[in-house]
């Protein structure tokens, strides 16, 4: 984290490593992609004609890779979702799908932690999910592999382990929206800017964690990210 000085005093400015590098990814914004992949729809009782849709998270929701998270408040059901974050690099309104790549810095694996009753009872109310998904520690980010040092890794699997145990394991190219369609129809209602990270939507195999549990995600070529629940 970075500090900026405020009339408050210091201020943490949310940030991620860069593989490789020394210089840190300063966090701006935090978009999440809901319903992206049809598995995942389908084990949710979710209906599989809605298309995809967009949340968002609090910037400093951020816990790096190797931190311990702290089982949150106000749930009996909270659960993890791995996913693939986008890093965007440079800025944009209305992209066009073809070369929506060129806006990528790089990308890193993310952990969509869900308040999953709480998620339950605000759709069921046609409330927003922010109780369920925009609450203290819930973006483990793990370290950004930039584009010029790994490329874009679609066409990989990703997988999250649970104290050793495989619970989620698909293809990147499952996706319903894929990653120049995420960015394309982002850009459509908000202007991207470097700094922004976009969370492309969870496979199946979604399930509760227990405090003391150890989560893994991984996609060959980027950093792995762990985290433990307290």
């Amino acid at each position: 984290m970075h500090t900026i000085p405020t009339i408050y005093g210091e201020l943490a400015v949310p940030s991620l490593p860069v593989a490789g590098q020394d210089q840190r990814y300063a966090v701006r914004r935090i978009y999440c992609t809901g319903k992206n992949y049809l598995a995942h729809v389908r084990e949710m009782n979710g209906d599989v004609n809605e298309p995809p849709f967009f949340f968002q998270k609090p910037a400093d929701a951020i816990v790096q890779s190797g931190a311990t998270v702290p089982y949150p408040p106000a749930t009996r059901d909270f659960h993890y979702e791995a996913e693939l974050v986008i890093a965007i690099g440079r800025r944009g309104a209305d992209i066009p799908r073809e070369s929506a790549l060129d806006h990528v810095y790089g990308y890193a694996l993310g952990l969509d932690l869900t308040r999953r009753d709480l998620q339950n009872l605000c759709a069921a109310k046609q409330l927003p999910w922010e109780a369920g998904k925009a609450f203290d520690h819930s973006a483990p980010v793990g370290a950004i592999r930039p584009v010029d040092n790994g490329g874009h890794p679609l066409d990989r699997r990703i997988s999250l382990t649970q104290n050793g145990v495989v619970r989620q394991d698909a293809a990147l190219a499952d996706m319903i929206w894929d990653v120049p369609a995420i960015i394309a129809r982002l850009s459509q209602s908000c202007e991207l800017y470097p700094g922004d990270l976009i969370f492309t939507g969870t496979p199946e195999g979604v399930g509760p964690a227990q405090r003391g549990d150890e989560l893994a995600a991984s996609v060959e070529g980027l950093p792995e990210l762990t985290v433990r629940i307290a």
